[in-house]
């Protein structure tokens, strides 16, 4: 017999957490299993580390009751699923860091055994899993049952979605496909299982579409702008009433830990032959230095006192990881500008209002739509760069 349910290894970050806490709702006795002793010592205390939209109030109810903490990695092998939800990176080519799951697996193996089920819920790089099977075999104590369940969420909004959004599964054996389907059933509205290939793919196709999709828009503004066309008006006209267009994304910065990476995992696992994945991060990344050629032709930048609203990578949330906004402020700093900082959710010493930041520039761009900013008011002397085309709305 396990004395847990459910240990979730690297469960006080962005994913493993918020499954921690709906696995530990439903009854399930979970532990979260993370070296970060500063941010599991605030879980501890019933708070959450990050921003998660209804995540607090389950936390209070569960901590101590259902979900427990441990930062001693022996806690691994008193549950009956070992679920991995650690991120992973790349290097400073964009390619995928395949030795880092690997090396994490080698090192929780004295703490596994074959009666557990293995779930990994980290993005792989495909055959990563495969990979993992033939490491345990040949560190010996099998057979073992791996399984992949990739995470779909949207960050910040796991709590709905662990519970609305259909799961997908898929198992190298057949206990392990079974033991998930009994596992996320106990959250999940819907059951997807598929094989380890497709379940690979899906999750890397999931986040190169949504990334390519914010490109096309990012594209469509960049040529309205050098038209001196608003981009925005274009694209409400396309959609209005025009179900074939609704899909079109507003423009801005596409950013964040996810679909950059995993568009550059498809586009290494592929041979480097993803040519739609590097025209997106072409575009999405060069996004920053197009407005700043923008402001170029029309002020002298060396002159320009300019600030950046919204520093996160994601409006509403409070994660800086790859947010583009601070890459458009270096760009404005390489060419002289004076550059302040302002964001709701950071907190940073450095940073400043988004009301004395309005009133002491002479140019305001909007890195990011948090709600906040909508009831904002810029003076009309000020020029506003808003991508999104948010404000006043």
């Amino acid at each position: 017999m396990f004395e847990y349910d459910v240990c979730i290894v690297g469960g006080a970050g962005h994913v493993g957490l918020p499954l921690g806490l709906i696995f530990a709702s439903k009854d399930q006795k979970v532990i979260l299993y993370d070296v970060n002793k500063q941010v599991m010592g605030i879980i501890g205390k019933g708070q959450m580390p990050f921003i998660e939209y209804g995540a607090e109030p389950i936390l209070k109810q569960v901590i101590n009751k259902t979900l427990f903490l441990s930062d001693d990695i022996q806690s691994i092998s008193k549950a009956r699923f070992v679920v991995v939800a650690i991120g992973t990176p790349v290097d400073e080519y964009l390619n995928p860091k395949l030795r880092a799951l690997l090396d994490l697996f080698a090192k929780l193996h004295p703490y596994l055994n074959n009666r557990q089920t293995i779930v990994i819920r980290s993005t792989v790089y495909p055959r990563t899993c495969a990979q993992i099977l033939q490491l345990l075999d040949k560190m010996g104590g099998g057979p073992w049952h791996i399984a992949y369940c990739p995470e779909r969420i949207v960050q910040g909004y796991a709590v709905k979605e662990l519970t609305t959004l259909p799961q997908l599964i898929s198992g190298l054996s057949e206990r392990a496909l079974h033991d998930v389907t009994e596992l996320f059933s106990v959250i999940a509205p819907m059951i997807i299982p598929v094989t380890i290939g497709e379940a690979e793919l899906s999750k890397l196709f999931s986040n190169a579409w949504r990334y390519i999709q914010f490109a096309v828009a990012n594209q469509f503004y960049m040529i309205a702008q050098d038209f001196s066309i608003d981009f925005n008006k274009v694209r409400q006209a396309m959609i209005e009433g025009y179900g074939r267009a609704a899909g079109l994304p507003t423009a801005g910065f596409a950013a964040g830990p996810c679909l950059l990476k995993d568009t550059m995992q498809l586009f290494a696992f592929n041979n480097n032959n993803f040519p739609l994945g590097q025209a997106a991060m072409n575009v999405n990344e060069g996004l920053p230095g197009f407005i700043v050629e923008h402001l170029r032709h029309k002020y002298d930048l060396s002159h320009a006192k300019i600030g950046i609203i919204g520093m996160v990578f994601k409006a509403d949330i409070d994660d800086i990881r790859d947010s583009l906004s601070y890459k458009l402020g270096k760009i404005l700093r390489f060419y002289g500008a004076n550059v302040l900082y302002s964001d709701e959710f950071v907190h940073d010493p450095t940073f400043i209002s988004k009301e004395e930041l309005v009133a002491s520039c002479d140019i305001v761009i909007v890195g990011v739509p948090h709600s906040a900013y909508k009831t904002l008011v810029i003076p009309s002397k000020v020029e506003v760069v808003d991508i999104w085309g948010f404000i006043g709305k």
